[in-house]
């Protein structure tokens, strides 16, 4: 008796093992496909151009910076914070061993601050080969810019808007050139209310207010590529995929702290690091494969269908107009 339940425990760990080895392959599988998602593989290098990385101080950003220094691109760091924009500056140089980067100070909350930034830009610098629109806003309350307009709107798209139209000429003399705006896969639930786009009436919503300034992003790309046809000029939206940011560290320590572990476990097994988050981003922005592939939607190195209203395109010529009017170009 005491001979068959030896036996039969040793079957029964063998089987759990068995299927707890299958578990580990199968969930350290599903991190690499569809968590981390491929990696730009691109070599190119840049040496002689110039790139423009808003929010570049922090997170994906940054680390996009890092790599185009790498390759010996002039990087320009725009962020509204000068003294963490000085510090990641001098972390950028480090990391790339390149003294070719500096910061100018840009908030995009502020059109003051865009057209500012855009002069000393332009009065300064020959040629801008790569716009990198990556800084943004999530999840803020109800708060208006200096402007009037709602943050995550104003900040996410406006602000973005602006400053691409008016660094333009420069960007079509630089040709071949490449605008890269970086949205995100909540564009899919994001909807457009020309009536009332900044929740002027009520109803607002933190959530549904990120998602809608998502889906501008991308529709904002698509119709500047219809615009620049023939120049030269290529544009993307993206999807950096999600990341472990700041934001998911603050909202763990709202949580018990027995949950916290398990938390943690959780959101590094399904997010990415930052430069994990950066490779579309450096896809679109140096790849040959994403040579002249323009106005597209893109998500783990590669062209996805976006949100369908974002290809409904008297919509995406609207949201044209209404910007320009917004923002007085």
């Amino acid at each position: 008796m005491a001979f068959q339940f030896s036996r039969l425990n040793t079957s029964t760990m063998r089987t759990v093992l068995l299927c707890s080895g299958v578990a580990v392959v199968g969930l350290a599988a599903f991190r690499y496909f569809y968590v981390i998602g491929r990696s730009c593989t691109s070599k190119k290098r840049l040496d002689g151009k110039t790139a423009i990385v808003t929010g570049g101080n922090t997170g994906i950003g940054k680390e996009t910076a890092i790599d185009l220094a790498k390759r010996g691109a002039r990087v320009i760091v725009a962020c509204r914070d000068e003294k963490r924009g000085s510090d990641a500056v001098r972390d950028i140089k480090a990391a790339s061993k390149s003294e070719e980067v500096m910061m100018k100070k840009l908030d995009l909350a502020s059109l003051a601050s865009v057209r500012q930034f855009s002069e000393e830009i332009l009065q300064e610098e020959s040629h801008i080969d790569l716009l990198i629109n990556n800084a943004g806003v999530m999840l803020c309350p109800y708060r208006l810019t200096e402007d009037g307009f709602e943050m995550q709107f104003g900040t996410n798209h406006l602000g973005h808007f602006l400053l691409t139209n008016l660094l333009l000429d420069c960007i079509k003399e630089s040709a071949p050139s490449r605008i890269v705006t970086v949205s995100s896969a909540a564009h899919y639930r994001g909807s457009l209310n020309f009536d009332d786009m900044m929740w002027a009436n009520g109803g607002y919503s933190t959530v549904d207010s990120y998602h809608r300034s998502k889906l501008a992003n991308v529709m904002f790309s698509r119709e500047l590529a219809k615009r620049l046809e023939g120049t030269g000029v290529s544009t993307y939206s993206l999807h950096p995929g999600v990341i472990n940011t700041e934001l998911t560290r603050h909202m763990v320590a709202g949580w018990k702290i027995i949950f916290a572990p398990l938390l943690y476990t959780l959101m590094w097994f399904l997010t990415k690091t930052p430069k994990q988050g950066a490779q579309t981003t450096l896809h679109c922005a140096v790849s040959e494969e994403a040579e002249g592939i323009t106005g597209k939607y893109w998500s783990n190195c590669a062209v996805k269908k976006p949100n369908k209203l974002a290809l409904i395109d008297e919509d995406c010529t609207k949201l044209w107009e209404y910007s320009t009017e917004q923002v007085k170009l």
